[in-house]
This record gives structure tokens, C-alpha cells and sequence, in this order.
């Protein structure tokens, strides 16, 4: 295991008592110009632009199926239901995320290290890389809550300790992402300013955040302003399509109330050169099922 390193300058402040807007302080690609790697060097630019790119087909139909069927396993195990890893919603009383999948799954475990995965993540991170989340998310039809419009930065930030915007996200679709089952909005252009929001962060956040947000949201007259100079991109696509992200993009998903489930599995890579330090804006840490703390980077 690699220790965290020591505590570094706040580039970007968030919960005090206003919010504050900083202009991104840090590249969005971080390799050299023409450094080899999966991904086209026009579609590269089209991520430092936008904040993200689509892959159409990342994984087979076949290795579909198997993600889903270890998806379902993993969802129907009781004692699972019960562990502390896993998000119950709070109508259904289902479980709508499972943390640490790569950990408690060598399934899942094999797809993190993927080749296709862990190549675009080095490409666009410029270094090797670990894993600070891995989790399933389940939205299945008729009534499944969304994720209010957030910056997954401002919270790593904030509660985790990451000091650098150098960390990317990806989301692989398991079932079909129409444009009415609460898929996957983005403002693009958004990552280039750092939305610092208000209010301090009460101890053990997470155990609230992870059903509804609260701390760290931004406000409606902020969102009001990103949306009118970014719009908003929503994203439709076939079982085995992803969509990266960079971590300062500000996103979100509505509610599923169609018949059509949605379900992702959900990657974040993290440059070992950006390892998380005591949190910025938080009384402790969040527990490292959520904000992993062994960089030990993926083989």
C-alpha cells in the first residue's frame, strides 16, 4: 500500500460561506501532445473542450451479459443488503448503488484493469493510475430517484482530499440508455470553472449525501448561469457504450419513472501523482469504500 502524501495548498475553496466560482487551475489532458494511447488525438481534443467523450461499443454484448448477470448477483445477495457498502433507496427500500465492486467482485476486478479501461485512463491522467471508487448503480423502472446536478471534484475535494482536478470517470452502460429513463446529463464546457459551494460539511456527510445531496450542491441561480453558457448534453446509447468524464464536469440524472431500467457500472481513475490528502473542506474522511486511500496504481 502507498501512504497519502502530506497536506497540500487548497487551489480550489468550497464550503464556506458563499459560493465561490475559480477557474480551473489544472490541465484537462494531462499526457504530452502525441503521447501514443486508445484514444484518436481529435476525439482527446474533443474531451479537453467538452469535459467528456462517448465510446459507442467499449464492451462486447457478450461481456454485456456477464457484467449484468454479476450485477444482478450482486444486487439480490442479502447479506451484501446489509453491508455498509451498499445504498438502499429510500422509497423502494432497494439497493441503488454498491460501492467497491472491484473489491468485493473479481468479476468486476477484471474489468478495472482492463487494458481498453486503464489505457484511456492513463492516456488522459498522463501517469499511472489507481482506482478511488468503483461502484454499481441501479435505476430500475418506475419510480428509481436521480442524482442532483453536482461536481464529483467539489466532493472529492472537499470530503476526500484530492488536491488536483486529475482524475477521470467512466460510465459503462449494462442496459439501454434512452432519453427518457434518467440517463447521464452533462453541461459541457463546465469543467473549466470550479464551482466552490456554500455551507460547512457536517460529520459523516456520506451517510446522507449517497441517498440525497445536500452539501455541496450547487445553487439554482449558479446552475441557472452554467446551463445558459454550456447547455446541457444528455446521453443515449446501447448496452456496452461509456461515456468519460472529467471530474470538474457539472452532471447529473433525472428520475426513471418509464418501465426501461438503467443500470451503469462506474469506474474513477485517479493519477497516482494526485493522491488524496486529508480532506479540504470536512471534519474527517469519508470511509475508503468511498474515497479509496491504497494508491497502489492498476497493473
Amino acid at each position: 500500500m502507498i501512504t497519502a502524501p502530506e497536506r497540500t495548498a487548497d487551489l480550489y475553496p468550497t464550503r464556506g460561506s458563499t459560493e465561490v466560482a475559480t477557474p480551473r487551475q489544472d490541465p484537462v489532458v494531462w499526457s504530452e501532445p502525441g503521447t501514443p494511447g486508445p484514444i484518436a488525438a481529435t476525439d482527446l481534443a474533443g474531451y479537453e473542450r467538452d469535459g467528456f467523450l462517448t465510446v459507442d461499443q467499449l464492451i462486447t454484448p457478450d461481456e454485456v451479459a456477464v457484467y449484468q448477470a454479476e450485477l444482478e448477483r450482486l444486487t439480490s445477495d442479502p447479506e451484501l443488503r446489509d453491508d455498509e457498502r451498499s445504498i438502499v433507496e429510500p422509497q423502494s427500500q432497494k439497493i441503488r448503488t454498491v460501492f467497491e465492486v472491484h473489491q468485493l467482485s473479481e468479476v468486476f476486478a477484471r474489468l478495472v484493469r482492463d487494458p481498453r479501461l486503464v489505457g484511456r485512463a492513463r492516456q488522459i491522467l498522463g501517469s499511472d493510475v489507481y482506482v478511488h471508487q468503483s461502484r454499481i448503480n441501479v435505476k430500475p423502472g418506475f419510480g428509481a430517484t436521480g442524482f442532483y446536478w453536482h461536481s464529483d471534484f467539489e466532493t472529492w475535494h472537499a470530503e476526500d482530499g484530492l488536491p488536483h482536478m486529475r482524475t477521470v470517470s467512466v460510465s459503462i452502460a449494462l442496459t439501454r440508455n434512452h432519453d427518457t429513463n434518467g440517463g447521464l446529463m452533462i453541461m459541457p464546457g463546465s469543467h473549466l470553472t470550479f464551482l466552490g459551494c456554500s455551507g460547512a460539511t457536517p460529520k459523516d456527510n456520506y451517510k446522507k449525501s449517497l441517498q440525497m445531496q445536500d452539501a455541496g450542491t450547487p445553487s439554482d441561480e449558479a446552475l441557472s448561469d452554467l446551463a445558459e453558457e454550456h447547455s446541457i448534453k444528455l446521453f443515449t446509447g446501447a448496452p456496452g457504450s461509456a461515456t468519460w468524464f472529467d471530474c470538474n464536469c457539472m452532471h447529473g440524472s433525472g428520475d426513471n419513472i418509464t418501465p426501461y431500467p438503467r443500470s451503469n457500472v462506474f469506474i474513477v481513475f485517479n493519477s497516482v501523482g494526485n493522491a488524496a490528502v486529508e480532506p479540504f473542506a470536512a471534519p474527517v474522511r469519508r470511509p475508503s469504500f468511498i474515497g479509496a486511500r491504497d494508491f497502489t496504481p492498476v497493473s
